[in-house]
């Protein structure tokens, strides 16, 4: 009997970007043209050797989304990403309706890139807004106002994307519940498939962790009050009414913090939850392949001088235990708003999820965070308040 193909997930890093946001700890920077050459021939040369090195075992697999994130993968020129879809699709095999994401920021695409990615089988956006307020984006330090946006978005219609996301945040520098609703109102009549509603996170090594520390909430340090972060209270409700609007317009919430049509749910993002292996390409990138998290240098120079000789440009190989494997199932599992499904877990790891897990189960059941009904374990709607809570209760000891 021949053996079944499984699903496999690529992501390509892009780590440019015209000007770094001061909220962002992506691995990303602005670069000149000739360094953005060097790291695609670096690039290509690591997809050769990986998929070289490992022939046979690529065999097994079927490429079911592609996602090229950065950074800012539209920087680049016309024909660059098609190039490498090329070298992907020449090295890898391909399912004929594979989702294939470019991440877009305004201001940096033309009818003539939008064009190309038609030609190359890109069939999916996803376009950074963060907010329709131009002075939230100023404050954030995005390139880009609402309506050059708005330019990109009708040009991206235009030249035939049918499945585009639009990525909104909530919790910014000066933002109120009104300005808030108006970027809700105002991306919901564009009628995107997807939307993604993040809060805005304070990270350390950034501009804003230094502005702002963890969380300030006042006029503290000689900053303007109109400008410091809205409370908690406030970025709760912001979260509720996310839900709200969005429900109301046809928009289904399937995981934390991404809404989408019917249909029109992010494949690849799916594939990080449900622990479908995926292969990470570029600097810095991740990739779950073979029972093991790989990881790729971080250094530019060092990923670049190690794909140009066909070495491995991984810096950190774990092998998952059967304790760390049950760990993620439920920390990316209970992210979706459907859970994780008990007879999966019992016919991955040979034990049933209540006889691993029956004690914590029961305390969040009690506390009325998560529910079990039907075969499947989620959050409520106050566990998706205190997500980060309940998922370290499913930390295993030992």
């Amino acid at each position: 009997m021949e053996k079944e193909q499984k699903k496999l997930a690529v992501y390509v890093h892009i780590p440019f970007c015209a000007k770094k946001c001061g909220y962002c700890d992506f691995l990303s920077a602005p670069a000149t043209g000739q360094v953005r050459e060097a790291y695609i021939r670096a690039l290509r040369q690591e997809i050769s050797a990986f998929a070289e090195r490992n022939r046979k075992a690529l065999l097994d697999y079927y490429v079911c989304s592609v996602f090229f994130g950065g950074g800012t993968p539209s920087l680049l020129f016309e024909g660059v990403l098609g190039g490498i879809l090329g070298l992907l699709r020449e090295k890898l095999i391909f399912r004929e309706d594979a989702e294939i994401t470019v991440e877009c920021n305004p201001n940096t695409l033309t009818t003539k890139k939008l064009s190309s990615y038609q030609r190359d089988g890109v069939n999916r956006l996803s376009i950074g807004l963060q907010s329709a307020d131009n002075r939230e984006l100023a404050l954030l330090g995005r390139i880009h106002t609402f309506e050059d946006f708005l330019l990109s978005y009708r040009m991206a219609r235009e030249a035939g994307f049918s499945n585009i996301n639009i990525d909104i945040m909530a919790a910014l520098p000066g933002q109120t519940m009104d300005s808030y609703a108006k970027t809700l109102g105002t991306v919901v009549k564009l009628k995107p498939e997807h939307i993604s509603a993040y809060s805005l996170i304070i990270e350390e090594g950034t501009p804003f962790y230094e502005r702002y520390g963890e969380r300030d909430f006042g006029g503290l340090d000689g900053k303007p009050s109109d400008e410091c972060l809205p409370d908690e209270e406030t970025e709760r409700a912001m979260y509720q009414l996310t839900g709200e609007i969005l429900g109301e317009a046809g928009y289904s919430r399937y995981e934390i913090s991404n809404y989408a049509r019917e249909g029109k749910e992010c494949r690849h993002n799916i594939c990080y939850w449900n622990r479908t292996q995926y292969l990470g390409f570029g600097l810095g990138a991740a990739s779950f392949f073979d029972g093991c998290r790989y990881c790729n240098v971080g250094d530019l120079t060092s990923y670049m001088e190690m794909a140009a000789c066909g070495k491995p440009v991984c810096k950190k190989i774990t092998r998952l235990s059967k304790k760390d494997s049950m760990e993620e199932f439920m920390f990316l599992g209970l992210r979706m708003m459907c859970g994780v499904s008990e007879s999966d877990f019992s016919r991955q790891f040979g034990m049933g999820l209540f006889e691993v897990y029956g004690e914590v189960l029961k305390k969040h059941v009690s506390l009325g965070l998560i529910k079990v009904r039907d075969g499947r374990v989620s959050l409520t709607e106050r566990g998706i308040d205190v997500s980060n809570a309940v998922f370290c209760d499913f930390l295993l000891d030992g």
